[in-house]
């Protein structure tokens, strides 16, 4: 696996960050601009199963091994969907995909929160996360300063 971090500075509560960045509509928002179309369904709760949507090309089903309300979350990919919805767990694209996880982790200060994103992937899908993050990441904070 190959880990990669993505930090950003925003100038907002932790509790906002994480209400923006969880909220369904505005998970929409800043998502879409490195992940077109994408959405989620599931409840962001310690336990739960996300599924994380690309219409058309499928996604994504994570298990929420951890997550502490403003302050942390980690996920761990258990399944990819196919663009039908079903779910594949034995080929080979699963079975590099499964236990990729995502750790997002919410730290105040002074006003501030500091967001990091840190994810454990196969090498192959490193690129993905590396152009899209750092633009999502800009969005969210637009989106948590602009109110």
């Amino acid at each position: 696996m190959k880990r990669l971090e993505f930090k950003t500075q925003i100038g907002a509560s932790k509790k906002k960050v994480w209400d923006t960045m969880l909220h369904p509509e505005k998970y929409k928002q800043w998502v879409n601009v490195s992940w077109p179309g994408s959405y989620y369904e599931g409840t962001w709760a310690k336990g739960e199963n996300l599924k994380f949507i690309s219409p058309g090309q499928g996604g994504t089903l994570a298990n929420l091994v951890e997550q502490k309300p403003y302050e942390d979350i980690l996920a761990k990919q258990v399944a990819v969907i196919n663009a039908d919805g079903s779910e594949d767990r034995d080929s080979d694209v699963a079975k590099g995909w499964i236990g990729t996880t995502e750790r997002y982790t919410f730290k105040e200060k002074n006003g501030k929160t500091e967001l990091t994103v840190e994810i454990n992937t196969p090498p192959a899908w490193a690129v993905m996360f590396e152009d899209g993050w750092p633009a999502a990441l800009a969005k969210l904070k637009e989106l948590c300063e602009s109110n």
